[in-house]
């Protein structure tokens, strides 16, 4: 569904994405792993449309992010969660997660509200769909994040270190939210340094370091064999503590 091919990302001097080439399908979860500046969420961003690729292509369900008028329909169908969620402040959970699938999808006000009721659900959290973003604790903002961009009804979710800024017991109720969805069959795209969460939920590892892949591995081999075979991601695994 997202084919990644031979994109360069530069900020300035510093070149974050270095003729990178990856494809996804549209099914199961893949963890991309790699030390803090080396092109993780940059390429996320790239995906969705967010940073400007300086060449290459990147192609979601065929249509090209090089061309501004795909980028509506290319953030419909990959829906991105970020570190710090950003919920309308002045709006509540229902009108939160309603708002976009009225404006862009087309809905009407009850369908919208019977989905965002049915995801709220999913995510147990139906009781706070009253509630104002100041009185939602942040992993309760998470979780609304990523039912929200679940009401858009993408076919891949982005999900860039959604559990970087919480404490252990919120990240725990996160975590739980998106294995529960991997087992419902969404797919993800999830840059995170979760291990427990990568050995359990994902299909598939990828491993960045200044800005190429590293390593394109089956979960199982990664953590079995390649982590003894490549000694980058020995050294990762072990400053990480794994």
């Amino acid at each position: 569904m997202i084919e990644v091919k031979n994109i360069t990302k530069s900020f300035g001097d510093l070149t974050v994405l270095k003729n990178f080439t990856v494809n996804f399908k549209e099914e199961g979860v893949t963890v991309i792993l790699g030390p803090s500046g080396t092109g993780k969420s940059t390429l996320l961003r790239c995906i969705n449309g967010l940073e400007n690729i300086d060449s290459g292509d990147i192609l979601v369900d065929g249509l090209s992010v090089n061309d501004k008028k795909n980028l509506r329909h290319i953030r419909l169908n990959c829906g991105m969660v970020f570190q710090q969620t950003v919920l309308f402040p002045h709006l509540d959970v229902m009108h939160n997660m309603t708002v976009s699938p009225i404006k862009l999808l087309k809905l009407s006000k009850k369908e919208a509200e019977e989905r965002a009721e049915f995801y709220l659900n999913k995510v147990g959290l139906i009781s706070k769909k009253k509630s104002r973003h100041n009185e939602l604790s942040g992993g309760e903002q998470q979780r609304i994040a990523i039912a929200r961009a679940l009401m858009m009804n993408p076919k891949a979710l982005l999900l860039d270190e959604v559990t970087s800024a919480l404490d252990p017991e919120m990240s725990s109720e996160v975590l739980n939210i998106l294995e529960k969805l991997a087992a419902d069959g969404v797919c993800m795209l999830a840059v995170t340094h979760e291990m427990s969460f990568a050995k359990k939920v994902a299909s598939r590892i990828l491993f960045l370091d200044k800005g190429s892949l590293v390593c394109d591995e089956p979960v199982e081999r990664f953590f079995r064999e390649t982590r003894n075979e490549n000694e980058r991601i020995s050294r990762f695994l072990n400053f990480i503590g794994e």
